[in-house]
């Protein structure tokens, strides 16, 4: 058999970093891990192929090379997954999909000869077999959860690592929590799903024979889901590991704001080069809190929360959402701006509230009758798949204000300002890990947003101050700076686009 493993193309998002990664000559972010995973999953003879659509052009000659395509995405890849199926049709080679995507809405597409739909360590074997014996059936579902431990190792021979700024590994699947928006536990379940220390060893092991350095990202969508093993096992093992290998990688991830409860993780973390930390923040409203069943961010300081994580060397990157029917659509505009500001969360990811399929929301919606079409995927984009509660242009004009104001020169800076401030990294890596393309980067970023930008003084400033108070935070403030011209170059599209086409 021959396989082409096809990652379909990404739309032009603040999760892009499309413009950032221009600075350092990289085509995207992060390798498409799942692809790499049902890679390994298929037998050892088969030819396979990788053509990831963010990194280079899918041709007709790829599809036509193989037996069957394979087709892996998330909602926000809708578009181009129906464009790459559609292509795979009219020249008559079959259609394999799986991923959240379909997973979620399989009976939404057409075109596809084989639908895998859940864990692929549960539905791969099935599908397999059933090629062998050639009685492959259009439709697998998995009907439990997959046990993790027997995931094999990615096949990273498939990926050129030059054209991404960042490698990727899973430790864990699912979340304790139940946010009534979230699909995580829809997909993966409530019960956080474990790799064995030797397996998250030996996957860092791998990354690092194939002569990667720099940022890995631990995927999960909760890190801290289970915390007894990771600080028992996998955190001291990690630490290990980064001090036999120099500090070769530094670590970001995704976790639940208790995490800022937790002080032994924290120092944990620090020890094992984690340095970045995404956080749901969502609202700082109470009402939508309990509205959405947001419990771990309930009745909290959630400044001082924000702080002791950036206290222990950790930058809180933050999403946000606006649109819940507990908003009141005079202050929650302004109130997220102002904590926003307040907390220096630089990388500060706010979208319109959606409902994804399965979810509680989703159902709640439904029954209201508030359901409208298929949500987009892209939470940055300003649409909705509901009928909020306020007034729909104002909800819109309200979230385009904040876009427009956080994203803006002067207020974008001072949030990197307050950010470096409350800081304290174990060590400022970006001059451990630097490459030629760092200065490269550095070189464009004082052409690009010191000359050329509208807003230059505010990066000079930066610098400036930088230089004098904290130089060994240089690094941060350059990537920071170019962090924010990719956001103010999608914010300016969004805020442009008219309203009617938000829904």
């Amino acid at each position: 058999m021959k396989i082409l493993l096809v990652s379909p193309r990404s739309p032009d998002t603040f999760w892009s970093f499309k413009h950032a990664l221009a600075f350092i000559s990289k085509k995207a972010s992060l390798p498409p891990l799942g692809l790499l995973t049902v890679a390994a999953m298929l037998p050892g003879e088969w030819d396979k192929k990788l053509v990831d659509m963010n990194v280079s052009a899918l041709t007709d000659k790829d599809i036509q090379w193989a037996d069957y395509v394979f087709v892996s995405a998330m909602t926000v890849h809708r578009a181009s997954s129906i464009d790459v199926i559609a292509r795979c049709n009219a020249l008559s080679i079959k259609v394999v999909a799986g991923g959240p995507l379909f997973t979620s809405a399989h009976e939404e597409f057409s075109g596809v000869d084989h639908f895998l739909l859940g864990e692929a360590e549960v539905t791969m074997p099935l599908f397999l077999a059933d090629i062998a014996a050639g009685a492959a059936k259009p439709l697998y579902v998995a009907d439990q959860k997959a046990d993790i431990t027997q995931t094999p190792l990615p096949m990273w021979s498939l990926l050129k690592m030059k054209h991404y700024s960042s490698m990727s590994v899973q430790y864990s699947r699912g979340c304790p929590f139940d946010c009534d928006f979230c699909n995580v536990t829809v997909l993966y379940g409530h019960n956080p799903r474990t790799k064995s220390k030797a397996q998250m060893i030996e996957e860092l092991d791998v990354l690092y024979r194939h002569g990667w350095r720099g940022s890995v990202f631990v995927v999960d969508d909760n890190f801290v889901g289970n915390k007894k093993k990771l600080k028992d096992e996998i955190l001291p093992a990690m630490i290990e590991w980064s001090k036999e290998k120099k500090s070769a990688f530094n670590f970001y991830t995704q976790a639940s704001i208790n995490l800022a409860d937790d002080e032994e993780m924290m120092s944990l973390m620090r020890e094992a080069n984690f340095d970045r930390v995404f956080i749901g923040i969502e609202t700082i409203d109470e009402n939508s809190l309990v509205e959405c069943n947001k419990m771990q961010n309930q009745s909290r300081d959630m400044v001082d929360s924000v702080q002791k994580i950036q206290h222990n060397g950790m930058e809180v990157q933050g999403g946000f959402i606006v649109g819940f029917d507990s908003d009141d659509p005079v202050s929650i505009f302004r109130n997220q701006i102002n904590f926003i500001q307040k907390s220096g969360i630089v990388t500060a990811m706010v979208g319109v509230l959606n409902a994804p399929i399965g979810t509680h929301l989703y159902r709640r919606m439904k029954e209201e009758h508030r359901l409208l079409s298929d949500m987009s995927g892209d939470n940055t984009d300003g649409s909705t798949n509901i009928v909020p509660k306020m007034n729909r242009e104002t909800l819109i004009k309200g979230y385009r204000s904040i876009i427009d104001n956080i994203y803006s020169p002067k207020q974008y800076y001072e949030r990197v300002t307050t950010f470096l401030r409350e800081y304290r990294p174990k060590s400022h890596l970006g001059f451990s890990h630097f490459q030629f393309c760092h200065f490269t980067a550095a070189i464009k970023s004082m052409w690009f947003i010191g000359i050329k930008e509208k807003g230059r003084r505010y990066y000079w400033k930066l610098m400036f101050e930088t230089l004098m108070k904290r130089p060994r935070a240089i690094p941060e403030s350059i990537t920071l700076s170019i962090y924010g011209f990719h956001f103010r170059h999608v914010s300016r599209k969004l805020v442009s686009i008219p309203s009617q086409s938000s829904a």
